[in-house]
């Protein structure tokens, strides 16, 4: 399946909630608000359009009830309709989960992906932790450097609410650092734990002894 250019956070989120559960719209609408309203301003208005995509790409289905054909059973039936994904939709999910380019770092982007780290491969998750940091400590430097112009003809609320900015990434920094240095130790753990058990099985192999 060719992949599909520009893919959005959107698809990302709802792709990774279906893999987790088929759900009702309503449902769905629920956990993305949950989820994405932590991190962005999520519009009721954006779902259905994304889903009508996934649709019409294969990456989900729709699983509906069987009723009588009346307008009361077709109100109902659209309530009760089931999204589920399918084995393109799981294939995709992948595929979104192993980029960590610039678009997995920013605002937007790094909470989604952070969301669904238990199903991203270790060296993927730290790609994007350190991409987050490095990004982050650019912001730094400008809020830094605009504090230090400022300071001097601002007043003091709006010198509040800059040490305000200030500290919020100072403290994501330092959060991002702790995570990134938990990811390298357990990396590090696996790869000596493997390097322990590929020595033992050379050990135990029989040995060719002359005859």
């Amino acid at each position: 399946m060719a992949a599909r250019k520009g893919a959005g956070v959107l698809e990302l989120a709802v792709l990774g909630l279906l893999h987790e559960s088929p759900m009702h719209g309503y449902e769905l609408r629920k956990r993305l608000n949950t989820l994405l309203g932590m991190f962005r301003a999520f519009s009721y208005g954006s779902l259905y359009p994304c889903l009508k995509q996934l649709l019409a790409s294969g990456l989900i289905i729709e699983d509906r009830p069987e009723e009588p054909n009346t307008a009361l059973a077709l109100q109902s039936r659209r309530s009760k309709i089931v999204y589920k994904l399918t084995a393109d939709g799981k294939e995709r999910l992948q595929q979104l989960l192993t980029e960590s380019g610039p678009a997995s770092w920013e605002d937007e982007g790094f909470g989604v992906h952070f969301a669904f780290f238990s199903h991203t491969r270790a060296d993927v998750r730290l790609r994007i932790l350190e991409g987050r940091r490095s990004r982050l400590e650019e912001r730094l430097e400008s809020v830094r450097a605009a504090l230090a112009r400022t300071r001097e003809r601002v007043d003091s609320y709006t010198l509040e609410l800059q040490n305000h900015g200030l500290e919020s990434v100072e403290r994501e920094v330092r959060w991002l650092n702790e995570l990134i240095g938990r990811e390298r130790a357990e990396q590090e753990q696996q790869a000596r734990s493997s390097d322990t058990r590929s020595s033992e099985t050379t050990q135990d192999m029989p040995r060719d002894e002359g005859r």
